[in-house]
């Protein structure tokens, strides 16, 4: 049996496609199509692109996307690269690592709405407040004791009369 590199060139040669019209139909680069044809995975940094590429690639060529699939998950389990699944337990990350996936786990749209909710109620519970301690004080608290200081020496005696109006 051809392996899916061959299987992809002789389907692709059948159907009368260059490698550049496949890419444009496609939206795979041309040197990823050239790497699938000739079974060279080692370019791709995971398998997920090449089983990506692999389906779209066969979806176009009329190929049975199931078989070739299957063909492709036997031929990189073979491959040294891409035999096992990446390990996800990694390093053990930090308090930013833990961080950053908890905010990954937010729902946006619920968070926003919440955060809006407690922002408008915190700032009526603070004009409340506000408004409550202006309601409460005695303006007049903070002021002293005044004295009457008379501007002249005959405090009382009499008042200052207007002047008369001037004569013509």
């Amino acid at each position: 049996m051809s392996t899916v590199a061959e299987q992809l060139r002789q389907a692709r040669e059948a159907r009368h496609l260059t490698v550049q019209q496949a890419a444009e139909i496609t939206k795979i680069r041309t040197d990823h199509l050239r790497a699938l044809e000739e079974g060279n995975f080692e370019v791709f940094s995971a398998p997920v692109y090449i089983r990506g590429f692999v389906r779209s690639y066969s979806t176009l060529l009329k190929m049975e996307v199931p078989q070739v699939m299957a063909a492709l998950d036997q031929e990189l389990r073979q491959t040294t690269k891409f035999a096992e699944p990446p390990s996800l337990s990694g390093p053990p990350g930090g308090l930013l690592d833990a961080f950053m996936l908890q905010l990954s786990k937010v729902d946006w749209r619920r968070g926003l709405a919440v955060l809006s909710a407690v922002v408008a109620a915190a700032g009526l519970l603070a004009a409340y407040l506000v408004w409550r301690h202006y309601q409460t004080t005695d303006p007049l608290s903070g002021l002293n004791p005044g004295a009457y200081h008379s501007s002249s020496n005959a405090a009382g005696e009499s008042l200052p009369l207007p002047a008369p109006p001037p004569r013509r």
